[in-house]
């Protein structure tokens, strides 16, 4: 289940009111600052940018990948882990914008997360630590602690016991026992 807060709006859809709901120079800020740091080549450049100007919550030796795309309206609601990995061209929104109503929600993945290229991450939803996500997911709701997930709709590939014993069979060498 995603925690999203929502707002319900009159008249024109939501997006057409967006200026209503957040400063327009806060987007313009957040729109410069996210369209240097998706082509910025240096980690720890664009976690600098990512958390001086955006206050977005970026861990130790996080790496976000070339073309990753932020929220660009409420970054600050974004929270990511130590040793987290965000796959190419990967988008993160922390709002929704629709027809009658508009959600903002935090967005909290956690450390040691693997998130494939061009995937999709919902406002509202956490990935516990440990997670993997394959490539061109739609993450639509919460993943447990250590487990694969994937697909469009999303499901969960292999549990986190499933994880364990794969790693421990599939290879030996990652097994000290």
């Amino acid at each position: 289940m995603r925690r999203t807060e929502r707002y319900q709006v009159k008249g024109a859809n939501s997006l057409w009111n967006m200026y209503d709901t957040v400063s327009f120079w806060k987007v313009m800020k957040c729109f410069i600052i996210i369209t240097i740091g998706r082509f910025v080549p240096s980690l720890r450049v664009k976690n600098w940018l990512y958390r001086t100007f955006l206050k977005m919550k970026i861990g130790k030796q996080t790496s976000l990948a070339l073309m990753v795309m932020p929220d660009t309206m409420f970054p600050e609601r974004i929270s990511v882990g130590d040793n987290t990995v965000i796959g190419f061209n990967t988008t993160i929104l922390a709002h929704e914008y629709l027809i009658e109503e508009y959600r903002l929600g935090d967005v909290v993945i956690g450390s040691n997360v693997m998130i494939g290229a061009n995937s999709t991450v919902l406002p509202g939803v956490e990935i516990g630590d440990g997670a993997i996500v394959s490539a061109a997911t739609l993450v639509h709701r919460d993943i447990p602690p250590g487990c694969m997930a994937g697909g469009n709709p999303m499901r969960i590939i292999y549990t986190a016991e499933q994880m364990a014993e794969r790693k421990r069979t599939d290879n030996p060498q990652w097994h000290n026992g």
